[in-house]
């Protein structure tokens, strides 16, 4: 019985792996699609009292839209975000914001620039 079973096993198994093979592994696999090009900015965020500043420079070839956001500690206390700022290839910027207390949190949000770069 045992040899019954492993017999029927290498006779449903054996045309699948044969076709596995012959294909080289791949089948009717789609070629891979192209990656996107990197925009994100590297950004440093620094909080100093209630100030947080973002030093933010690209050093990739499309352009990249940042933001800063910073979340005030203090229930009464506005929380504030920076107008989106453009950060072209090799560029540069700076983002500042404050509270009028202390800082819960600051982090910087991007956005690809669409069309020419």
């Amino acid at each position: 019985m045992l040899l019954l079973g492993a017999t029927a096993f290498l006779l449903v198994a054996t045309p699948t792996a044969s076709r596995t093979l012959w294909t080289g592994g791949q089948g009717d696999a789609a070629p891979p699609a192209p990656r996107p090009t990197p925009y994100r900015a590297d950004c440093r965020t620094v909080v100093d009292g209630s100030r947080a500043t973002a030093y933010c420079h690209n050093p990739y070839p499309r352009a990249d839209r940042v933001r800063l956001h910073v979340e005030c500690d203090r229930w009464w206390d506005v929380d504030a975000d920076t107008a989106a700022a453009r950060v072209d290839p090799a560029g540069y910027v700076e983002l500042s914001r404050r509270c009028w207390k202390e800082i819960r949190g600051a982090w910087v949000s991007h956005e690809p620039v669409l069309g020419r770069a």
